[in-house]
């Protein structure tokens, strides 16, 4: 199907019917009010007591049909969706809104709704993806009487195709406090600090000690040998810019000091407590080494 005959196909759908007698879940009512107000940091007084009235802009919260839906789309607003779907728009995502507000809502009313398909838009393209902006509008009623209007628009695209090239790895916060640490690294070196005032280590990086409070310290350089405390395979949530599923490892160094760092070697499911470690140093773009672990053995 062509581009100029799908949009006259959607076109054909403005003006109809999107949903037909809708009714709010519930009255309006003050626990809502007062969670919204609470959510918002709203304080107005005329949302409180006695005579309270809803926030205007709640006006969508009393026709929502949360996680189970309304159930009430038009044959129209069904048909208008599928012939997105079948060209390739099969993502939505909401972009804006507008609200009319024509006289306040106040506890105990009970509205009910009605929506049309108020426009498609030509085809557009957009960093997401390329499809059509759909508008519906909503007539919102308490009895025979208006009370507001809703207008709300989504974008249904067909999303952009993903660059092939994995986006760059995240980069380490440097600070004053830890910069002679990325220092060496960028050396290969794996340097741990050394309190001057009790001599004892300590990693991460601190402006002073834990052990004494002496606020000076000098470095001393890791043998690079260590085991594995504890780890965790990381399956999920995805990152771009890595490949899961992958190892990371709490590992005890020869020194003593702890550090956490990526596993390689073995594949990840046979990374083990106790497995042997030395330290190596990785690559991954002309500006980002990152210290990692290498399995020493064979993991049964």
């Amino acid at each position: 199907m062509g581009e100029d005959e799908l949009g006259a196909r959607l076109k054909a759908y403005e003006g109809r019917a999107a949903t037909v007698a809708g009714t709010g879940k519930d009255p309006v009512n003050l626990p809502m009010i007062r969670h919204w107000c609470e959510a918002m940091g709203d304080t107005n007084p005329a949302y409180t007591g006695p005579d309270a009235v809803a926030p205007p802009t709640m006006l969508q919260a009393w026709i929502m049909g949360g996680l189970s839906g309304h159930g009430g789309h038009s044959k129209a607003y069904d048909e208008l969706s599928a012939t997105l779907d079948e060209a390739g728009c099969t993502s939505i995502v909401a972009t804006d809104c507008e609200q009319e507000y024509l006289r306040p809502l106040r506890p105990g009313d009970e509205v009910t709704f009605d929506s049309v398909i108020e426009s498609v838009s030509d085809r557009k393209t957009t960093k997401l993806g390329t499809g059509y902006f759909v508008t519906t509008r909503t007539n919102v009623h308490v009895g025979p009487d208006l009370v507001g209007t809703h207008r709300f628009r989504v974008l249904k695209y067909a999303p952009a195709p993903r660059p092939r090239k994995p986006p760059p790895r995240p980069r380490p916060v440097v600070n004053r406090d830890n910069a002679g640490f990325w220092a060496g690294v960028a050396e290969h070196r794996l340097l741990i600090q050394r309190c001057t005032g009790c001599g004892t280590l300590r990693f991460p990086w601190l402006p002073g000690c834990n052990h004494c409070g002496c606020p000076d310290w000098d470095t001393v350089e890791a043998s690079g040998e260590g085991t594995i405390y504890s780890y965790v395979v990381m399956h999920h949530p995805p990152f771009p810019a890595f490949d899961p599923p992958y190892a990371v490892a709490l590992v005890e160094l020869a020194e003593g000091v702890r550090m956490i760092s990526n596993v390689v070697g073995p594949p990840c499911d046979k990374v083990r407590t106790g497995l042997p470690v030395r330290l190596e140093f990785h690559s991954y773009d002309d500006e980002l080494t990152l210290p990692v672990f290498r399995a020493l053995e064979e993991p049964v």
